[in-house]
């Protein structure tokens, strides 16, 4: 079937994504700059037919880190697939062990083939799952239907 595209980052890329982070856990405080302690955050997976999207959060909602398939070079079917979801999971491990957050609660949207494997691929990384809720949307009743056609 050919290879899987994964696009692999040179150093200093990684050096410079280390101190976006940096910069997204400080705040400015006054003239200084105070480090945020974060013990926990919430992780926002979004498993769509077509893409699977993992966003971290901290108690307030602030996002700290994300990934998508897409963002990883995955293309067209390739994106909604268990193996790319495990791959966003091991994509945004990478930016949260450099920030030290172990525990989360996780919430899952979507119906996607992401969804399983993101969760196992979370656990297998080391992070303390506190809890899982699912938040997909579920259509009940729907509109109203159209008048009756008078011919």
């Amino acid at each position: 079937m050919g290879k899987k595209k994964v696009i692999k980052k040179t150093e200093e890329e990684v050096l410079k994504e280390k101190d976006k982070l940096e910069t997204a856990m400080t705040k400015a405080a006054g003239k200084g700059t105070v480090i945020k302690k974060i013990d926990s955050g919430r992780i926002y997976i979004n498993a769509s037919y077509n893409n699977t999207v993992l966003t971290v959060a901290d108690r307030k909602g602030d996002v700290i880190a994300w990934a998508s398939a897409g963002s990883l070079g995955f293309s067209g079917p390739k994106k909604s697939t268990p193996f790319a979801a495990s791959k966003v999971v091991a994509a945004v491990a990478e930016k949260l062990k450099k920030i030290g957050i172990v525990n989360f609660e996780v919430i899952v949207k979507g119906v996607g083939s992401g969804r399983d494997s993101s969760i196992r691929s979370l656990a297998n990384q080391g992070f303390n799952i506190l809890s899982i809720k699912d938040v997909t949307p579920i259509p009940h009743n729907g509109p109203r239907p159209p008048k009756v056609r008078r011919v």
